[in-house]
Order: structure tokens, then C-alpha cells, then sequence
């Protein structure tokens, strides 16, 4: 079977950008994936090894309405979320806010994506 560079920088939880810096090609097959992960080159395992571990470089975003799911590289900027939504979707279709909470709302998360972060009144 053949798999995109980014399902592959996925698999190898890298950013595309270095994908395509290190010569990934836009089309391998699972076996050449395979070999990649079981003898990473100098790169990844540097790659590998800077990580901090306080952020993944892919996150999976699933509406809490529809279902719909992505892969997306996590922005700096976001906060820890309840959960997301697409942003078509009406107020009267999310998930309900608890008594004592409050919602805030970030829009512009993955490609069609609305953040929510549900906290207690008193930490608002």
C-alpha cells in the first residue's frame, strides 16, 4: 500500500516541513515507512530526541457534534479545550455547560474548528 508524506510525517510525528527538508517523498509505500521508524536516520532520532514532550506535534480533532475528524498541528496559542466543534454548527447542538462554568470559544482551530474551554466560575 502507498501512504502520503503526511500521513507519513504523521506516523513519524514530525511537522511536513521536515518531511520534505529530509527527502521524504511525496509517496511511499508502508514498507519503506516501516524501515524508517525501525532504523531512524541521524535526523529523527535528533528530532526525536529535542523533544520536550509539553506539546505533540500532531494533535486529532473530532467535533463533539458530527464526529468529523483531522490531524493538525497544535498552535502555541491553544489552550488545553474541553472540546471542539465545527464551526458551522449551532450553540443549541454542543455538549452543555455545566452549572458554575464558563465557556470561552477559539476560533480558527485545524480547518474548520471552534476550541471550547469549559472552567469553574471561580477560575474565569
Amino acid at each position: 500500500m502507498v501512504i502520503s508524506r503526511r500521513d507519513a510525517a504523521l506516523a513519524l510525528d514530525i511537522p511536513m516541513e521536515m518531511a520534505q527538508r529530509h527527502g521524504i517523498p511525496s509517496k511511499l509505500t508502508e514498507a519503506e515507512l516501516r524501515d524508517l521508524q525501525d532504523n531512524p536516520p541521524a535526523w529523527l532520532v535528533q528530532s526525536r530526541a529535542n523533544r520536550t514532550g509539553k506539546r505533540p506535534v500532531w494533535v486529532q480533532l473530532t467535533c463533539a457534534v458530527c464526529g468529523y475528524s483531522e490531524a493538525a498541528r497544535p498552535k502555541k496559542w491553544w489552550p488545553e479545550f474541553s472540546f471542539v466543534f465545527c464551526g458551522h454548527h449551532r450553540n443549541s447542538e454542543l455538549p452543555e455547560l455545566f452549572r458554575g462554568e464558563v465557556r470561552s470559544e477559539y476560533e480558527g482551530i485545524g480547518s474548520r474548528f471552534v476550541g471550547v474551554v469549559d472552567v469553574p466560575e471561580s477560575r474565569a
